[in-house]
């Protein structure tokens, strides 16, 4: 019934009180049933034992390690100056030898950082006096320019001055209505003229005569 409900292989060995060996398995046989339970028994076995010796391991492989983190705590409290009491003679020897080897390595690791700051600053140096010497180049040939055509920095500044904006000639319309560009200075004496003139033609006779004398 066992083995129709669940399905299962099923093997019976029964002795009785007077020694008789009564037996029952399923299709499969007593001899496969007896190998397939051996051999299940023996791998969980071998995982129950496994696992106990890895146990083992991880607490050797920890006091492995926790002897190895207390020394390197000691040597370093050693390479500050501390616990120096309990050490001896060569062993103050070997530390100190250890703290020349490290203080070397230090100082060329330190000696080449500033080699290397020094030649970057020198090409930096280097490609600023190229592009100073470039401008410099620039600034002497337009000064040379300027020496053989002098008329090129008088007329610049003469545009540039407010006389000459002022002088320049502006569109006017005459008394017919046509567009005509005349020269300003040339009308303002024009029109100071008539205004003279006048002036002298209401002045008295005696003013006149005073300012003759």
């Amino acid at each position: 019934e066992i083995s129709v409900l669940c399905d299962a292989e099923v093997a019976l060995i029964v002795f009785s009180t007077k020694g008789k060996l009564f037996e029952y398995s399923t299709d499969s046989g007593m001899d496969r049933i007896l190998e397939r339970y051996e051999r299940y028994s023996y791998a969980e076995r071998e995982l129950v034992a496994t696992d106990a010796e890895s146990q083992g391991n991880w607490s050797l492989e920890y006091s492995k390690l926790k002897a190895k983190i207390e020394v390197l705590q000691k040597n370093q409290r050693h390479f500050l100056g501390e616990g120096l009491d309990a050490m001896s003679l060569k062993e103050l020897q070997n530390l100190e030898q250890q703290l020349d080897v490290a203080l070397k390595q230090i100082r060329s690791r330190k000696n080449q950082l500033m080699y290397e700051s020094i030649s970057e600053l020198q090409r930096k140096e280097k490609a600023l006096q190229e592009q100073n010497n470039q401008l410099g180049k620039k600034l002497k040939e337009k000064e040379k320019a300027l020496a053989q055509h002098p008329e090129w920095e008088l007329q610049s500044q003469g545009q540039n001055s407010p006389s000459f904006l002022l002088t320049k000639s502006l569109p006017s319309l005459n008394i017919g209505g046509a567009y005509q560009a005349t020269d300003t200075s040339t009308a303002v004496e024009k029109a100071a003229r008539p205004q003279q003139s006048r002036s002298n033609t209401l002045m008295p006779p005696w003013m006149l005569q005073h300012v003759n004398e």
